[in-house]
């Protein structure tokens, strides 16, 4: 049984005074892939910003048994935490090479390098001198992921990565998530796509409303009962 990396309980959140998540519990366990399911609004990147330090939370989130809440997003990125975010957000006039460098600003050692990175996608080595803003959605989506993994992080946070990319491209993202946990860093996806999601993850979460609605394996949660879960649909 590998051991659990990340150990959220009761987990509160607010987007002004708006309460988003109410008292969520998640683990990840190290080396593995973790998928965040639900439908526009259910409380998923809302979860995302809350593990990063980026809103106001309450409960517990503990990353390797050290209590990351109320800590500020830099100290977290130092504890090994990294948000890959929905939109990307590189910097449009820096080139691929230099986004990829402020990923290191966190100073953590580790597996991840700039060769390692090009390694995963070699595309990037390719165009490593042009604008971000140059590049097609799917390679900036993979400058992103690059970025969050020059932190060397242990956890790796992705938000929507598949989201407005052809399936082709995102097939080939997400075919690189075994060789990113094989290097020691875990991932937690969000993703709309529950058949993706149930491909690639050893456990899946289903948010509705900001709360945990369905949790299991890809091996035990069938189809109907993710949607259902999903959509909150009930039974007569």
């Amino acid at each position: 049984m590998s051991e659990v990396l990340l150990d959220v309980r009761r987990l509160e959140a607010w987007q002004r005074d708006l309460q988003v998540l109410h008292g969520v519990d998640l683990r990840v366990s190290e080396g593995s892939v973790v998928a965040l399911v639900g439908a526009n609004g259910a409380g998923k990147s809302s979860l995302l910003d809350s593990l990063a330090g980026l809103v106001r939370a309450g409960g517990s989130v503990r990353l390797g048994g050290t209590e990351l809440l109320g800590r500020t997003p830099a100290t977290i990125a130092r504890a090994g935490l990294a948000l890959v975010p929905e939109g990307r957000k590189l910097f449009p006039s820096l080139s691929i090479e230099e986004n990829l460098r402020i990923g290191t600003a966190s100073g953590r050692p580790g597996p991840w390098t700039l060769r390692r990175v090009y390694g995963l996608f070699p595309v990037l080595e390719e165009k490593r001198h042009a604008p971000s803003h140059s590049l097609s959605g799917g390679q900036q989506q993979m400058a992103a992921i690059g970025r969050g993994l020059m932190s060397n992080p242990r956890l790796l946070l992705c938000d929507e990565i598949s989201l407005g990319l052809s399936p082709l491209v995102v097939r080939s993202i997400y075919d690189q998530l075994p060789a990113i946990t094989a290097a020691g860093t875990s991932v937690v996806l969000v993703e709309q796509n529950t058949a993706l999601a149930l491909t690639q993850a050893r456990t899946i979460y289903c948010l509705r409303e900001g709360r945990v609605v369905l949790e299991g394996t890809p091996a035990t949660l069938t189809r109907e009962a993710v949607s259902e879960a999903y959509f909150g649909a009930h039974h007569a």
